[in-house]
This record gives structure tokens, C-alpha cells and sequence, in this order.
């Protein structure tokens, strides 16, 4: 199995293979993370120490601790350095995220918590290496410590990897994700321009009738066999300090390879439907939309269910990857605002008002497709270039917005 993962960085992306190995490879790696996780805590026990104590806890001061350690602890020196450092970056860096966010003030629903401590039966292993502990040859990949892994080369790397994480899931799969940087792959042009609003009936509608996202309700359809799995794992949870049964382990296994398929089917819905509007567009304007809030509304297991987030970030990859042109729209007031004449409603719509009538120039239209329209006329893009869509007169055009960022 290959995923990609865009990291941030417009050539950089993650491909991930599964990983076959032998019991002693697998008993080294799980020896390694727990080197590592005792690191982890480690910190965050020193960290709240100094906490108390007023004093700081910095990057320079947590690798001291690390050289300090592997000279006190040779069962620690036994493992290789490099994802022990990384993992104290790690750490460092989700420290300094949450100390920046509660500088900044922010609810405590915006902000990252303190990194805490890793259980032994609830943390899965996660290793870091960087180019300097690891490499391929063979079709094998070793890493720092003379550990050698199978990976299932489901394709080729496009350029050698700089780093690759190790890690583990909830279903004791073992995966390899190289982080590799990709050039461009341009499409031909199209000419065409295409808006995008996402919502919870659909989870995108487009300009384009031909390119709509349809809700594919993918866990609603797995709700009944997830809740007899849940009621199986339920009924075989052992006391309180017992260690569970294998019945209870073996129910545990199949919640979570229900929840695997599940999320793996709405990946790959997202990721072709992005694939099929940057390959027949070549410009984008997309709704900037955040469906965090949405959790905690009457409408987060559908929202959920939808998942525009992460169909979201596979169209931003896509268009990066293939050079397209994409503009990220604020949505405030989309649904208020005329795409025809770029008149404002007095007062916002209900949800159960799915038609958009102007009082203005008496346009109406479907709500979903005037805010999708209202995306191209903010992105300052030509609606003419767009299915059923004319083009904007001087006050639709007054009503972009500056400063729309693009990628």
C-alpha cells in the first residue's frame, strides 16, 4: 500500500510502504521505541520540574539531558542516537507550540496541550531518522542499529529520500513513510475556472455540475457493523487493572480495521475526485473552509462523515503538484452575497432555506451553487470561464477581497 502525504512544503510529500520483517527486527524496533519513550517522558517530567521551578527547559538544555543519560544508562547507549534526538525535537517543538498558543491567549479549544506522558499499552511506536540513519540498498531499508526491513515497493521513489519514519498502527501493521521532494507534473491547459464550496448535503458543490461531490455517507453505511463491535469489545473489557483476554484484544482489532477501511475509503474518494477537477481546470477557487467548529454542532457525525478537511488538503496537493492555480477564499458572508450582483442580505440565511433569491436584481439560484459562484468573483477569476456561470458586473467585482492568498 503507497499513500502520499502533502508536508507542508509545495515539492516536498510523504509515500508510505508497508513493512515485512522478521520477529527479530520487530523485536528491535519495539526495543528502540522504548528507549525512546522513556526519553519522552523523561522530558516531560523535567519539563514540568522546571515549570514549578520558574526555569527554563529549552531545545539546548533537553539534548544536554540526552548526552547526560546515554553516558549514566548503557542500556540506553545500546540503541542508535539518531531517533533518540529526534524524538527530544520532537518534544521541543510540541513544548514550544503549546507555549506560544498560551502565550498568544488562546480557548483552550484552539490551542495544542502540553505534551504528556506515553503509555507503554496505549502509545504506538513512531521513529524518526534522518539521512544519516538510514539507507536503501538491495530493495531492503536499514536503519541506525543494523535493523533490516522488507518494504513492499508498491512504486518507485521519485528522487532518495531525506528522512523516514517507522511506525506502527492500531492494528500492528508496520509502515515506512520517506519524506522525498517531487517536481512538478504539469497538465495541459483547459481555460477553464472552476468555484468549490463545501458543505454537509454535499460535501463539495463546484460551478461545474459534472464535478459535484456527493456525500458518499461511507460510516453511516458501517454504523450497524461498528456497533456490534463496539458492543463485542464492550462486553469483553476486563476489570479495572486486569489485562484484557484475547477475545477482548481480537475484538479491539476488528473496531479498528472497520475504522481503517473506513477512513481509507474516504481518502480515496477525496483524492480522485481532486485529481478529476485539477485535471480539468485550470484555475481554483476554494472555500477556505475550517470544519473544526462543526464538532461540536448537531451536525458532527455527518460532518465527520463528509470529511472536507482532508478531501480539502488532497486538492490542495493535487493543484500543487500539477502546477494549477489555486486561491483559497475567506467564507465569511459566501452565503449572504449575490454572485450576480454582489448585493448582501440583511440577515443570515437558516440552514433550511436551500434557495438563494436577491432582493437586488432577483437572481435566484441554488444556495450551494451562488456561494460556489460567489468563490470564483472573490478570487477575482473570470465567472465566464466557469459552467452556467456569466460574467460579473463592475459591483459583483468590487466585492473581492484583498490579499486572497494562492498557491
Amino acid at each position: 500500500m503507497t499513500t502520499l502525504e502533502v508536508t507542508g512544503d509545495a515539492g516536498r510529500v510523504r509515500y508510505t510502504y508497508r513493512l515485512r520483517m522478521s520477529s527479530t527486527a520487530r523485536a528491535e524496533l519495539e526495543a528502540e521505541w522504548a528507549r525512546c519513550r522513556w526519553l519522552w517522558n523523561e522530558c516531560c517530567a523535567r519539563s514540568k520540574k522546571a515549570h514549578a521551578a520558574g526555569e527554563k527547559c529549552g531545545p539546548a538544555r533537553l539534548d544536554k539531558m540526552l548526552t547526560v543519560a546515554r553516558t549514566a544508562n548503557g542500556w540506553l547507549r545500546q540503541g542508535s542516537s539518531v531517533p533518540q534526538q529526534q524524538i527530544i525535537r520532537d518534544f521541543a517543538k510540541s513544548r514550544a507550540k503549546a507555549l506560544k498558543d498560551i502565550k498568544a491567549r488562546l480557548p483552550m479549544g484552539q490551542r495544542a496541550g502540553m505534551p504528556g506522558y506515553k503509555k507503554k499499552h496505549a502509545a504506538d511506536p513512531t521513529l524518526n531518522y534522518t539521512q544519516r540513519g538510514f539507507r536503501l540498498k538491495g530493495g531492503r531499508l536499514y536503519v541506525a542499529g543494523g535493523i533490516s526491513l522488507g518494504v513492499v515497493w508498491s512504486r518507485d521513489l521519485p528522487t532518495p529520500p531525506s528522512s523516514v519514519r517507522i511506525y506502527r498502527d492500531n492494528l500492528g501493521h508496520w509502515y515506512a513513510s520517506f519524506v522525498v521532494v517531487t517536481a512538478t507534473e504539469p497538465l495541459p491547459a483547459t481555460g477553464r475556472d472552476i468555484g468549490i464550496d463545501w458543505g454537509i448535503r454535499e460535501t463539495a458543490t463546484t460551478t461545474s455540475d459534472t464535478h459535484d461531490l456527493p456525500h458518499a455517507q461511507h460510516g453511516k453505511n458501517a454504523a450497524q457493523r461498528l456497533a456490534h463491535r463496539q458492543r463485542m469489545t464492550a462486553r469483553r473489557k476486563p476489570k479495572r487493572g486486569q489485562r484484557g483476554s484475547k477475545g477482548y484484544r481480537r475484538a479491539q482489532r476488528l473496531t479498528a480495521k472497520l475504522h481503517k477501511k473506513v477512513a481509507r475509503q474516504r481518502e480515496d474518494a477525496g483524492r480522485k475526485w481532486a485529481k478529476k477537477v485539477v485535471r480539468d481546470h485550470d484555475r481554483l477557487a476554494v472555500e477556505d473552509f475550517r470544519p473544526k467548529f462543526l464538532a461540536k454542532s448537531t451536525m458532527a457525525r455527518k460532518a465527520a462523515d463528509a470529511a472536507i478537511g482532508a478531501t480539502k488538503q488532497a486538492l490542495i496537493h493535487m493543484a500543487r503538484k500539477h502546477g494549477r492555480e489555486l486561491h483559497l477564499v475567506n467564507p465569511a458572508h459566501t452565503t449572504m452575497d449575490c454572485a450576480q450582483c454582489g448585493a448582501r442580505t440583511k440577515h443570515a440565511l437558516p440552514l433550511s432555506e436551500r434557495t438563494y433569491a436577491c432582493t437586488a436584481c432577483k437572481a435566484v439560484s441554488p444556495r450551494d451553487k451562488n456561494s460556489a459562484r460567489v468563490m470564483l468573483v472573490r478570487a477575482g477569476l473570470n465567472p465566464a470561464g466557469a459552467d452556467r456561470v456569466r460574467a460579473a458586473g463592475p459591483q459583483a467585482r468590487s466585492q473581492r477581497e484583498p490579499g486572497i492568498p494562492s498557491l
